[in-house]
């Protein structure tokens, strides 16, 4: 399915990260995935939270840039293997990846992608004959 991804940049400083994630907690709002890339003056948090609007109300507000995205997220098997039926059948249908992050709980794995065409990845995954749940 597809979800609402959070994306933050942040200034490259100490204490940075903690202050968002401090301001999150303060509101009760749960980070439930996230990835950090960087670049010498800035980075980008891209973020999973229980509560997309309030997220973005409060960051907001607290001056952060944050912007909205449709990102995909599939539920596999957390086993060896599984993750890679499921990119080689988006890649055989020409499927690009620009980015991805994942976390497992437990026997199943959360992947998080951002393809180049999102509607046409989501039929694929629907003719992807692999174990796989997009919710």
């Amino acid at each position: 399915m597809t979800i609402k991804q959070l994306s933050i940049f942040l200034e490259n400083k100490t204490g940075r990260i903690n202050e968002l994630t401090k301001i999150l907690g303060k509101h009760g709002i749960n980070m439930q995935a996230f990835s950090m890339a960087e670049t010498s003056d800035f980075g980008i948090l891209r973020l999973i939270v229980d509560d997309v609007e309030r997220a973005v109300e409060v960051l907001r507000n607290e001056s952060f840039a944050v912007m909205l995205t449709d990102v995909v997220h599939i539920c596999c098997p957390n086993v060896a293997g599984s993750l890679s039926e499921i990119l080689e059948h988006l890649a055989q249908n020409d499927i690009f990846i620009e980015y991805m992050y994942a976390f497992a709980d437990g026997d199943k794995a959360n992947v998080i992608i951002m393809p180049n065409d999102i509607e046409k990845c989501m039929a694929e995954l629907k003719k992807c004959t692999c174990d796989i749940n997009t919710l």
